[in-house]
């Protein structure tokens, strides 16, 4: 029978050793978790990106409900512990939960201090904490005004940047002579203030709080000096004390921490302590790596293992885009200390290195960062640098006599040299996963290692790691450029249009930081479709942005006419359309009339000036645009079904016309084209579409992630589903995910294989919540999109696109 583990919190502690414990031993225990916050465990190092828009709530949960579930896991949200019962070994919660342990774990974290002046209690001070304390400067941040952050440390600074970049005018208030004196020396602080005064933040030093001002909320601040400085809004940010009052209450041996040994057991055998609440060996850590060294121990020992904790060394990075601060060790000058230090003040590039005893113990780096991870390695081991010392400032490049190619430097890191410090991931670690899970994509690395899902600033040692580990397999398009224009991927430019609220195409080029006035042939097709997608009620679509097929709604040839290709629902027609097809034909003299392998039929050889008035035409005998041109539903391939077809299961034509009139005028990543199959003779070749359907007896089975063009691919099994509406519910649930996770120009096949087919099948078959909004996003958005193209051209919308240019004559006489 499994014993039964109770954890009090569910920070990123406790979330690390479950995961190790489940490795290590599913099954083993019978987990109750009780999170004082009424969510689910989220990475809290991220708040900072949260805060300054370039994530979501959502972007930062490490484990969802159904993580929780898959594992057996009774969460019980929103439900803070009162009591620990040693002697009956239970714990109760202040909404009476009370449940009985076999061993407990405390993982309580820590609580912010709040500097005790007059005003600390008005509304709008606030701590630095957990995603409540951003929630509520979010919402005082929509009214804009002034913020002012007491405490000039990691986490002040990284408040008061995400302030800004919501808008307000932003003042830090610090009490020693430089910020983040506890991580830089003066030099490297210098150039941060320096940086973040260029951004619009201001910084008072040696400034002393005397009261917060206000009589409802706050007004503002007085300093010691005299100075008073309005605001709306005052962030407490210095400092933090761990929680330990509850372990205090039930008997527990009680520092400044709660005290465990090297196993992170408490003075009781039964109970445990991990996260920023415990103190070990006279030592509380509030960073997140020797949280997750000790959360390794303590799975450990929970598996019946003897591995020991001794305690970590431990590195700084700050979280603001655009700045690279790396810091670990101790820095402060002494009689028996050397320091080796390099300058670059065009290039605004600061290293320091202590050293003792031809030993680094400590290393500042600022401006260029790339080589704090083998500093770092150094340290930790206190390796002897006697050798290297004369080339020992320029990185690991320069070592050995001549300048390393950046990969091999990559290659001699040993593997147990930390590449994630966000989440404690080694080099070994990475590339045995790799390996073991035949990962070929930067996403499935962060899936399953977290190396650079956090803060990202590893981004760039864990791609070459990759690149070392698969070789020629490794494709980097995931994270390269989209353009010239820009040094950031498809990926992170949705992300941030998203998290920033961009919402025209000059938007997004000022806030991200585009090197070119208006882009290039590349970049805007990408980002018009982007926010057409993301904000359907709410961008006007900017077609100069398209291709010139999506502008004029017509497919070039080669020979500067166009092609023409009316919507015919599902492949059906009658006599009346193709009596109307046959008049357009004869009436502007068409050369070519084809049929095409989507059920259509294609006219091909028409003047551009002709457009409109062929589209009109056809337009009389209910013709819409069949879309042939665009990056979106292409057409619903059918074949006749179980109305004709003595094979039939299901009425195949139905649904795909049902579809297709769904579908159609929506914009996806790449084109896309489906068919439903009314048997498995598979007529309406379903099993190589981008989606299709095979219709059998029991109901409609879904495939998806086909292709049949440059690539040759049979599609994957989605899901069997038993009706139409369901089938329906689902490929729209679908086409959606595919729609918000694509990037442009990206078949629906490639982003499978990017995302993970289980992924997919997760999302869409698993979780009917999840389903459900897709789905309804999809709808939302078809409210603007169904609208034809080719009857808006013909009431005259951008009609000088189709007029030919006029000859203009010249003369001498004229010119005079």
């Amino acid at each position: 029978m499994a014993e039964k583990l109770v954890i009090i919190g569910n920070g990123m502690a406790p979330g690390r050793m479950l995961e190790e414990l489940f490795e290590k031993a599913p099954g083993l225990y019978e987990v109750t978790i009780f999170n004082a916050e009424p969510r689910v465990n989220y990475d809290r190092i991220m708040l900072s990106p949260v805060l300054s828009g370039e994530k979501t709530y959502e972007d930062i949960v490490i484990h969802d409900d159904a993580w929780y579930a898959t594992h057996g896991v009774t969460l019980h949200k929103g439900a803070r512990v009162t009591e620990i019962d040693r002697q009956a070994k239970t714990v109760t919660s202040a909404n009476g939960i009370t449940a009985s342990y076999d061993k407990l774990v405390i993982a309580t974290g820590s609580l912010p201090f709040i500097i005790p002046v007059p005003g600390h209690q008005l509304p709008g001070v606030l701590a630095y904490r957990d995603l409540d304390d951003v929630e509520k400067m979010l919402e005082i941040s929509e009214r804009k005004g002034r913020a002012i952050v007491i405490g000039g440390g990691l986490l002040g600074l990284e408040a008061a940047y995400g302030l800004k970049r919501q808008g307000m005018e932003v003042t830090v208030i610090h009490l020693m002579p430089t910020i983040m004196e506890r991580q830089l020396d003066p030099a490297a602080a210098y150039l941060l203030e320096r940086a973040l005064t260029e951004r619009g933040i201001e910084i008072i030093t040696k400034a002393n709080t005397k009261q917060i001002l206000g009589a409802d909320k706050v007004e503002g601040i007085e300093l010691e000096d005299g100075r008073v400085i309005d605001g709306d809004m005052v962030i407490m940010a210095v400092g933090i004390r761990p929680a330990s009052q509850l372990a205090k209450d039930a008997g527990l041996a009680v520092n400044r921490g709660i005290v465990v040994d090297d196993g992170m057991m408490t003075s009781d055998a039964s109970i445990f302590s991990l996260g920023e609440c415990a103190e070990h060996r006279g030592i509380c850590y509030g960073l997140v790596a020797p949280l997750y060294e000790s959360a390794r121990v303590l799975a450990d020992r929970l598996t019946g293992g003897h591995a020991e904790y001794h305690g970590s060394v431990v590195n700084t990075k700050l979280k603001v885009t655009g700045i690279n601060l790396f810091s670990a060790g101790d820095f402060a000058e002494a009689p028996d200390r050397e320091e080796i230090v390099l300058r670059d003040a065009s290039a605004g590039i600061y290293k320091r290195l202590v050293l003792k005893e031809n030993r680094i113990i400590g290393a500042v780096l600022y401006g260029e960062t790339t080589d704090g991870s083998w500093f770092f390695d150094l340290l930790k081991k206190q390796t002897d640098i006697s050798e290297m010392r004369d080339t020992l400032i320029f990185g690991q490049s320069y070592q050995g006599g001549s300048p390393l190619d950046p990969m091999a430097a990559v290659a001699a890191l040993p593997d147990d040299a930390e590449i994630c410090g966000c989440n404690g991931v080694y080099k070994g670690k990475i590339t045995s996963t790799i390996t073991g899970k035949s990962l070929t994509t930067l996403d499935g690395v962060r899936a399953h290692t977290k190396a650079s899902a956090s803060c990202g600033n590893c981004t760039g040692l864990v791609e070459q790691l990759m690149a070392l580990t698969l070789g020629d397999a490794y494709n980097p398009a995931a994270v390269t450029p989209m353009c010239t224009c820009t040094e950031l991927g498809h990926d992170d430019v949705r992300r941030l249009i998203k998290a920033k609220g961009l919402k025209t195409i000059p938007a997004v080029m000022q806030e991200l930081e585009w090197k070119t006035s208006c882009g290039c042939a590349k970049c805007r097709p990408a980002l018009n479709y982007y926010l057409v997608c993301d904000w359907p009620d709410e961008y006007a679509d900017d077609y100069q942005s398209r291709f010139i097929n999506e502008r004029v709604h017509a497919n070039i040839q080669k020979d500067g006419t166009y092609s023409v290709v009316p919507r015919m629902w599902g492949g059906v027609t009658n006599a009346a359309e193709l009596r109307a097809i046959a008049d357009v034909v004869d009436k502007f003299e068409i050369p070519l009339v084809k049929v095409t392998g989507g059920q259509r039929i294609d006219l091909l050889g028409i003047e551009k000036e002709d457009l409109p008035a062929v589209w009109a035409d056809l337009g009389k005998a209910g013709f819409v645009s069949g879309q042939a041109y665009a990056k979106g539903l292409r057409t619903v391939k059918t074949c006749v079904g179980s109305d004709w077809c003595r094979f039939g299961t299901q009425d195949s034509t139905g649904l795909g016309i049902r579809i297709e009139k769904f579908m159609w005028g929506s914009w996806t990543p790449a084109k896309l084209k489906l068919a439903v199959s009314g048997c498995p003779r598979n007529c309406a070749e379903a099993t190589c579409k981008d989606i299709g359907v095979i219709c059998v007896d029991s109901g409609f089975e879904i495939h998806f992630a086909g292709a049949a063009g440059l690539d040759i691919k049979g599609t994957d099994v989605l899901g069997l589903v038993k009706t139409e509406d369901e089938a329906l519910e689902h490929i729209v649930a679908l086409t959606q995910m595919y729609r918000e996770q694509g990037r442009y120009l990206e078949r629906i096949y490639k982003w499978a294989k990017r995302i993970g087919h289980d992924e997919i099948r997760r999302q869409i078959m698993e979780d009917p919540d999840k389903r459900r909004a897709y789905y309804e996003r999809f709808v939302f958005s078809q409210t603007f999109a169904q609208v034809d193209p080719w009857s808006e051209r013909v009431s005259g919308k951008d009609k000088h696109e189709f007029k030919p240019m006029a000859t203009v004559g010249y003369s001498a006489a004229a010119a005079e």
